[in-house]
């Protein structure tokens, strides 16, 4: 396997985008990825990787990336005959496509490769589309099937679940297995919304999210209760955008020019793991694929500087710092209260502003983090910036089988001279 290096890395403002279709959101995002990469053209693209979950609602079941890069094409800027893969995992999509165009240039076979998300799941006046599109992440064929088995969870819990239209099953699910951490380690509903206020803190320093405005700890406790002990703002908010990553070969990089080779960041680590039916007090999947990365890094837990997490939920934030290995079961709500986490703390996480401010559009959300821990180990973030990173690690679920995601993918990204 072969080295593979980031050079270019992009997202869009993230927000809720009702005039800005599909195909303008991909030319915004692939035109600056170019321009990030310090190229005029794709000239040298050999394979794309085209993520995106939703736009089977707008009309578009099949072909999605072609479509939406054939005027790109047409215009010069991608190159003719490239072949473009379209992939769907649920919110776990973006990372899946960066996982193809990585082993594309790992495998050798070619030298640089695109991946790209691109989503709309704001639809002004019908809530109904908006709801078929996340509806798509959970199992329809057979869903008496995880009826039952929340039913037997929630008693297990102390939350029973309730199901019906004025509800979304998987803020219930993520409710519950906050409920039970709460009941098994004492972690607090504060401690959740302090994850919530500081991403929030984050997000209003980040010119791209969604939301950019502070929220206290107080003000997320008293916010819209969504299922306790989640609130509305411990959710991530729906929203359009789309972000892309170029990768490319050692031999690739190394003929580029020194102001490109000075920004590449080396992908040191990338692993996928699926999900299952599992226990509510069995590690979840995220932990699989972190392992795998860390060994394929040969890195630690120890050695990263900042994160990027899937926080859906921001008690999803305190769970993932456990299954990835930063804090010990059942301590991530004292980790997280004592600071640690915040621009300055000793692990910062998701300085972006994570899902909850910086916005969740979900086939675009796994390399919307990519981008932004590119920009941390550039040292360009401006106010959000990390002091010294040098390695950096994202994660990225989607799906829901059971109370895991079907899919989870870990990368560790690294500077050159780390």
């Amino acid at each position: 396997m072969r080295d593979v290096y980031i050079i270019g890395a992009f997202s869009t403002a993230f927000g809720k985008k009702p005039e800005t279709g599909f195909k303008a959101l991909t030319r915004e995002a692939y035109t600056g990825l170019l321009a990030d990469a310090g190229l005029e053209t794709g000239a040298g693209i050999e394979t794309g990787w085209f993520s995106n979950c939703g736009m089977g609602s707008w009309g578009q079941r099949n072909i999605r990336g072609q479509v939406c890069f054939t005027p790109l094409v047409r215009d010069g800027l991608f190159p003719e005959r490239v072949p473009m893969v379209n992939v769907e995992g649920g919110c776990a999509s973006a990372m899946m496509a960066l996982s193809g165009a990585f082993k594309d240039v790992a495998s050798g076979e070619v030298e640089l490769s695109m991946a790209m998300g691109v989503e709309k799941t704001f639809v002004p006046g019908d809530a109904e589309r908006t709801k078929e599109i996340f509806e798509g992440g959970i199992d329809q064929m057979d869903p008496d099937e995880w009826r039952q088995y929340y039913a037997a969870a929630g008693e297990t819990a102390n939350k029973p679940f309730e199901y019906g239209p004025d509800r979304t099953v998987f803020m219930d699910t993520y409710a519950m297995q906050a409920c039970y951490h709460m009941a098994k380690w004492g972690t607090t509903q504060h401690q959740i919304a302090i994850a919530a206020s500081k991403n929030h803190w984050h997000g209003s320093l980040n010119p791209k999210a969604q939301y950019r405005f502070e929220v206290s700890p107080d003000e997320v406790l008293a916010d819209r209760p969504v299922s306790f002990p989640l609130t509305r703002s411990m959710c991530a908010p729906i929203g359009d955008g789309a972000a892309g990553v170029l990768v490319c070969s050692k031999d690739y990089l190394d003929g580029q020019p020194a102001h490109i080779r000075d920004r590449a960041i080396r992908i040191a680590g990338l692993a996928m793991s699926g999900g299952k039916y599992r226990d509510l007090d069995e590690p979840g999947l995220s932990s699989v694929a972190a392992k795998k990365a860390y060994a394929r890094a040969g890195l630690s837990p120890a050695d990263i500087d900042l994160v990027e997490l899937h926080d859906a939920t921001s008690f999803c934030e305190l769970y993932q710092l456990e299954m990835l290995g930063f804090c010990e079961p059942g301590t991530s709500g004292r980790f997280i209260e004592a600071g640690e986490t915040r621009l300055g703390g000793r692990l910062p996480v998701n300085t972006s502003g994570g899902l909850v401010s910086k916005g969740h559009p979900v086939g675009a959300t796994g390399l919307s983090m990519v981008s932004e821990l590119a920009t941390q180990l550039r040292h360009e973030a401006g106010d959000r910036q990390v002091a010294d990173a040098k390695i950096a690690l994202a994660e990225n679920g989607g799906g829901v089988v059971g109370f895991d995601e079907a899919a989870c993918a870990v990368a560790i990204l690294a500077r050159a001279d780390a």
